[in-house]
């Protein structure tokens, strides 16, 4: 097994572990199922690739996001780590080619869906596998109880019998205490073991304004803190809103949704991160994955749907340790508009019905097909071609996904991928028998090295100037190849992927949990009342609302946040009372004076801790009035 320090030095660059971090990875290392609960920024993909890279063998990790994933396997090439990453929009040969790569070769990571798991294949493959850990990212996502539940995640834990003995890390940055015990029960624990960082941070001040006219209010915060910042709303045409009224108001933005295709999307983030725009206006679609360490101030402008999507959007400014803010605008309105999303995020079981039977009639998908089949998913289309709501179709297969029938993935930029199918002599015949593709067929060797072994990533642009052709010709050519089963060609996409996980069943037959929609929908009622509770309180530490929410009682006051302040302005503190009382006896000293005069001369502290500083004096005999009303020094 090899060093962790020296292995965390030489693929990360730091000589120190951050806290807690040692100890997950000393956990895993001693082969414990452990679950580890950092807040966002606190380093949890250190807390499972250095044990992997410690231990002979691949370390199999979960993720629910794609581009999540493909983040981190790009991170882990970039330092010379061997990752793959398998998700839905790949070809099945594609999948194939990966998973005997992870059985053969040296390959350290490999990553996954959990909807993959229960692919044949997939189970197959893993059995061969030399697998040193299991790694479960946004573990929350395994509990009914947390704000993201997704029903693929149960299937995790037949991975433990698939793979006894293997040591399992679950990973959340937010989770209550009835999540956290439920998380270990569904992975079946053999003990409970949960490494916790306080959600404490320290160095973040949470601002809750009441405020009509936020956009205004936007400008002054923006105006008057420096560095970059992230605007969240709640729907994609503010962001182009908010992000121009910013522009007219000179201050640097852009805006960010997920219906940007990928190329865009990419060139607006990288533009952030790089300082060249220094406030983006968003939908929840941007942040997952993003690690700015500089970030000075996150705005809400809406309300969030619960104080965990609230806590990690937060969580993305300041986590240089430095001063940042959390700031959220709300008003009266805020609790109707957000009252009013937890009926669109329910559509009626005969909505959802609906839902199902377009899918069908979209796909032509027969009774009793589908089953494990991936479709690229256009909800725009969808709703034009059925005259669907779009919110109420997104917000059925949500709840279809949550019933089991189908899974989804978000949009990810997928590129064009081609493998030649025919080994080197047939592909010869086939070249002598049609000439008219020979031409084509060598550009494409000379183009793409190992295509008689792997997938490889093209590009139709690039192909169409090196023959002098038109991009659409290319692709033509591709598809006959294809058709003619020479090549394998996967077009790109940038659409979300649907998978049937179970068969199409007549929608008469739809069975739909009338128990199941009750208590999810009761459950996002119970979150959005914390939400505006939060926002509503004027009484109690933000920080404290917060780390309470989350299962930390004992914490003590922030004293940073808008209660806290203005909670300080009325209480008056030590060196407050010190330095006032220094001032008084130092006037007296001079002179006696009429109170007023006194308190008015006084330059420390407001009128009321000067008052009621003189009058502690007073009280304990230490100041006293004389015979002509004044205040003199007292004591003997």
């Amino acid at each position: 097994m090899l060093p962790i320090h020296n292995i965390l030095e030489q693929y990360w660059g730091y000589k120190n572990f951050r806290p807690l971090q040692e100890d997950i990875i000393t956990s895993v290392l001693n082969g414990n199922d452990t679950l580890a609960l950092l807040p966002t920024g606190g380093g949890k993909s250190i807390c499972f690739q250095v044990p992997a890279m410690a231990k002979d063998g691949i370390c199999i990790v979960i993720s629910p996001l794609i581009a999540l994933m493909k983040d981190q396997v790009e991170n882990l090439i970039k330092k010379g780590i061997k990752a793959i990453a398998i998700t839905s929009a790949m070809h099945r040969k594609e999948i194939d080619i990966a998973l005997d790569n992870c059985v053969h070769g040296a390959i350290k990571f490999l990553y996954l869906s959990p909807e993959r798991l229960e692919t044949e294949i997939v189970k197959v493959r893993l059995q061969r596998m030399k697998v040193n850990l299991i790694a479960i990212d946004e573990s929350h996502c395994i509990s009914q109880w947390g704000y993201d539940f997704r029903p693929s995640y149960l299937k995790i834990a037949a991975l433990k019998e698939l793979l006894p003995g293997v040591p399992v890390l679950a990973l959340t940055a937010t989770a209550t205490e009835e999540v956290v015990k439920d998380i270990q029960q569904k992975l079946h624990f053999k003990k409970p073991n949960v490494l916790q960082k306080s959600f404490e941070r320290t160095n973040l001040s949470y601002v809750v304004i009441q405020e009509d006219d936020k956009l205004t209010r936007l400008v002054k915060i923006a105006s008057s803190l420096r560095g970059t910042g992230v605007v969240y709303v709640r729907n994609r045409k503010k962001t182009q809103e908010i992000a121009a009224y910013l522009r007219s108001n000179k201050i640097d933005a852009d805006f960010y949704h997920a219906g940007l295709d990928a190329q865009t999307r990419d060139k607006k983030q990288n533009n952030w991160m790089q300082n060249k725009t220094r406030v983006i206006v968003c939908t929840n679609a941007f942040g997952m994955g993003i690690d700015k360490p500089d970030v000075r101030f996150v705005v809400h402008i809406d309300l969030p749907d619960s104080l965990e999507a609230y806590f990690q959007e937060a969580g993305r400014a300041g986590r240089d340790e430095q001063k940042a803010y959390a700031v959220l605008l709300y008003n009266e309105s805020d609790k109707i508009e957000l009252e009013r999303s937890i009926t669109t995020n329910f559509p009626t079981l005969e909505e959802i019905k609906q839902t199902y039977q377009a899918l069908a009639n979209y796909y032509q998908l027969p009774s009793g097909s589908g089953a494990g089949a991936t479709f690229n998913l256009d909800i725009v289309a969808l709703c034009e071609r059925y005259k669907l709501n779009a919110l109420t179709v997104y917000n059925s297969l949500k709840f279809l996904e949550k019933e089991g029938y189908l899974s989804t993935t978000e949009a990810v930029f997928q590129p064009s991928r081609i493998k030649i199918e025919l080994n080197r002599e047939d592909l010869y015949k086939f070249q002598i028998a049609s000439p008219a593709f020979d031409i084509f067929i060598k550009l494409l060797l000379r183009s793409y090295s190992g295509l008689f072994d792997n997938f490889a990533k093209i590009n139709e642009f690039d192909l169409a100037k090196k023959a002098g052709t038109t991009r659409d010709e290319i692709v033509k050519r591709l598809n006959y190849l294809h058709q003619q089963q020479v090549i394998i060609y996967a077009p790109q996409t940038e659409l979300p992927q649907l998978t049937l996980e179970q068969e199409r069943v007549d929608v008469k037959n739809l069975t739909l949990s009338k128990e199941n929609f009750v208590f999810l929908k009761q459950r996002a009622i119970e979150r959005m009342e914390a939400v505006l509770h939060y926002a509503g309180s004027n009484h109690k530490c933000r920080s404290q609302l917060l780390l309470a929410y989350f299962g930390e009682t004992n914490t003590k006051r922030c004293n940073q946040c808008d209660v806290c302040l203005e909670e300080n302005k009325k209480t008056l503190h030590t060196d407050e009372f010190e330095n006032i009382s220094r001032q008084v006896r130092e006037l007296l000293s001079v002179h006696p004076m009429p109170l007023i005069t006194l308190v008015n001369s006084v330059t420390e502290g407001n009128e009321d801790k000067r008052l009621r500083t003189i009058q502690w004096l007073l009280d304990n005999e230490q100041l006293k009035y004389d015979d002509n009303n004044q205040l003199v020094i007292g004591g003997n």
